[in-house]
């Protein structure tokens, strides 16, 4: 049996251990389970020990993600904390491409299917194509996205899988949509979508025409 001072040491590790990876990024309950499930036994601690720190803990046990976001301002005139995590501004067909796997990943939920939402490359481009003005250059279009998708990744919202069978050139690269983006473009969002996306599509249009001057 430990001692009350050894106790400590090993409760200090252990909420440690959950601090280190949350401060760095998002922790899955699929990728790590002991984590996970320490986590969810010091989930009132953290929070606690977060709160310091101006951030709070978002956790969903039912799609397995937690991460640290800023807290909400107050709104009064007390002067405002630095923040520990910051923004991050996104460029504009980066934020359309997001609310369009928004939208597939609640449409796969609705329609009762796989958990995973899997897409290769080629529906991620077909799901942009209709948003730009026709005509568009298929090369310097396809190179575009895959630098939109590559930021995704970076962000955490897409993971890259294995190459699957391909209807075209034999083998496709897949990527799931990680259910995390739930919580980033959440349903009051999605309800103004299609008034968003004639905003969208304007400015890509705009975007386009400037190019070809």
């Amino acid at each position: 049996m430990l001692e009350p001072e050894q106790d400590a040491t090993a409760s200090m590790h252990d909420l440690s251990s959950l601090l280190i990876p949350l401060l760095k990024g998002v922790i899955y309950r699929d990728a790590d389970t002991a984590l996970w499930g320490a986590l969810l036994d010091l989930q009132a601690r953290v929070r606690d020990y977060v709160t310091v720190l101006n951030l709070e803990l978002v956790l969903d046990e039912a799609e397995g993600y937690a991460f640290l976001r800023s807290r909400p301002e107050n709104g009064d005139d007390s002067p405002a904390l630095p923040r520990l995590v910051a923004r991050r501004p996104l460029s504009f067909p980066v934020s359309l491409l997001l609310a369009l796997l928004r939208k597939k990943l609640a449409e796969s939920d609705a329609s009762g299917g796989e958990t995973r939402l899997i897409l290769v490359r080629e529906q991620i481009v077909d799901m942009v194509r209709v948003f730009l003005p026709t005509g568009s250059n298929e090369a310097k279009l396809t190179d575009q996205i895959d630098t939109h998708i590559n930021k995704i990744i970076e962000l955490g919202f897409l993971r890259k899988l294995k190459p699957v069978a391909g209807k075209r050139d034999g083998q496709a690269t897949a990527f799931e949509v990680q259910r995390i983006l739930k919580a980033f473009v959440d349903a009051q969002w999605l309800a103004d979508f299609d008034a968003r996306l004639a905003g969208y599509q304007a400015q890509l249009g705009a975007a386009a025409g400037s190019a070809d001057d």
